[in-house]
């Protein structure tokens, strides 16, 4: 996270992937995101009824209220998952991001339930900051567009992930952030990598503004 810091806007965590998590790891993450003044999203895609997400987000071993700038869930439940997330969530100052559409072949975030989720973003203007999306969905300025599964190069991992370029979420479909993963944790030299995708990004955001 160090060597990646200085070009990254965010740090993404699955922190339940993470073997021996303690309260010291948030703890240095923070600082990390201190230092290098980037936000923490915690990817813990939240689903449930509102009473259970309040108890996921605010305890526990991970309890990502304390540590991570936002997190995420699906609109699925209703909007009683936004309230159960904002009672700790907004007075901590955190934000939420809904999954209102997803990288992955054959899922069902789509028509209905993606303009579903877009209509709950906008009940909640105080909280709900964006969209994990595979495009723009609103022209709505308080709301940014966040693409997973992105790389230098299009193509699949065998499991359902579809890749994209920088170029096609920025440009083709005028998304706000690029969401990168193995792209750059599983390279030889992730910082470099990290500059190639800052600068690619930052080249198509350029782009965007004349398309």
């Amino acid at each position: 996270v160090d060597l990646v810091g200085p070009h990254i806007c965010m740090l993404k965590t699955h922190i339940d992937t993470l073997e021996g998590f303690d309260m010291e790891v948030a703890k240095q993450l923070r600082e990390l995101a201190k230092k290098h003044n980037f936000i923490i999203f915690e990817d813990r895609k939240y689903a449930d009824i509102g009473n259970t997400v309040v108890l996921q987000y605010s305890k526990g071993m991970y309890r990502p209220v304390e540590w991570a700038d936002i997190v995420n869930c699906h609109p699925l439940p209703g909007p009683g998952i936004v309230d159960g997330l904002m009672k700790n969530g907004g007075p901590a100052g955190r934000g939420l991001v809904l999954i209102a559409e997803m990288s992955s072949k054959g899922n069902l975030a789509t028509g209905p339930y993606t303009e579903a989720s877009v209509k709950m973003a906008s009940d909640y203007p105080e909280f709900v900051m964006g969209f994990i999306s595979m495009r723009k969905l609103t022209d709505n300025p308080g709301m940014i567009h966040m693409t997973p599964g992105v790389k230098l190069v299009s193509g699949t991992d065998g499991l359902g992930q579809q890749y994209k370029t920088p170029h096609s979420v920025l440009v083709d479909k005028l998304s706000d952030v690029i969401i990168v993963g193995r792209g750059i944790y599983k390279a030889e030299d992730p910082a470099k990598e990290a500059k190639k995708y800052r600068e690619a990004g930052w080249d198509a955001y350029q782009k965007s503004l004349s398309s």
